[in-house]
């Protein structure tokens, strides 16, 4: 009969503290799995089942109730949210890019509640959010994300140190991808309503006496639309690109 060492319980505790940590880490910043939609019920339970699942590959010979237990146990929580935030940039990038392209189709005041970062945003970001958060799901980007979950704790493991300086500085470095990512987005649109805009300038100064905001509204508003439909083919090779170099990045922080 197999009895359990007491000598082995603060290492079992420690590898179910340290999985937690890193995937409760992920969960509070990354796209689909910290949405707030989600039922707060659900959120736990997928963080306690992934915390199963990865608990085995996170052994760590340190006392979780000591202060080099805290530490530890802060560092993993580091590592996660730094991954989950990467990833969030690539998606608040493409929504950015939908803000700029409402706003060029003079759409910008048309705004709905954001169930997930609160406040309201303009429909088209919502738009645009909702459908690169359909593009990842249909690339298999969430079994990805786990997947790189569980090989951090290969490359990274609990106890050997966190992210380092030079990782956090490249994190905020990536940053600049969020605007750059935007008007990668948004470029194709926002090229077709300058050219609409252009025209206009020059009809008012054929035709000073025309109403051109009671004219140009509408037209601008239809020709967006318009111009909206032909640049959706374009958004999964945009979104690709910022998700690729996310994912170039999460291996780098994670030593892969």
């Amino acid at each position: 009969m197999n009895t359990l060492d007491l000598a082995q319980l603060p290492v079992l505790l420690g590898s179910v503290l340290w999985a937690m940590g890193r995937v409760a880490g992920l969960f509070l910043v990354a796209p689909v799995f910290g949405a707030t939609v989600l039922p707060a019920r659900i959120r736990v339970g997928l963080i306690v089942l992934l915390t199963l699942v990865l608990a085995p590959l996170a052994p760590a010979r340190v006392d979780p109730m000591s202060s080099t237990g805290v530490s530890t146990m802060a560092g993993q929580v580091l590592i996660g949210a730094a991954v989950g935030f990467v990833l969030r940039l690539t998606f608040e990038a493409v929504a950015f890019g939908g803000q700029l392209v409402a706003q060029s189709m003079s759409l910008g005041f048309a705004e709905v509640v954001n169930p997930q970062g609160g406040g309201s945003s303009p429909v088209l970001n919502q738009f645009y959010l909702l459908l690169v958060t359909l593009l990842f799901l249909a690339m298999d980007g969430h079994l990805r994300l786990i997947e790189l979950l569980a090989d951090s704790f290969r490359t990274l493991p609990p106890g050997a140190g966190a992210i380092s300086p030079d990782g956090l500085h490249a994190v905020a470095l990536f940053g600049g991808q969020l605007f750059a990512g935007a008007v990668r987005v948004a470029l194709p649109a926002m090229t077709a309503l300058l050219v609409v805009n252009m025209g206009f300038g020059a009809i008012s100064r054929a035709a000073p006496s025309m109403n051109l905001f009671a004219v140009g509204f509408p037209i601008t508003l239809c020709l967006g639309f318009i111009a909206l439909w032909l640049s959706l083919r374009a958004l999964p090779g945009a979104f690709g690109s910022l998700e690729e170099s996310a994912w170039s990045l999460m291996r780098e922080l994670l030593g892969q």
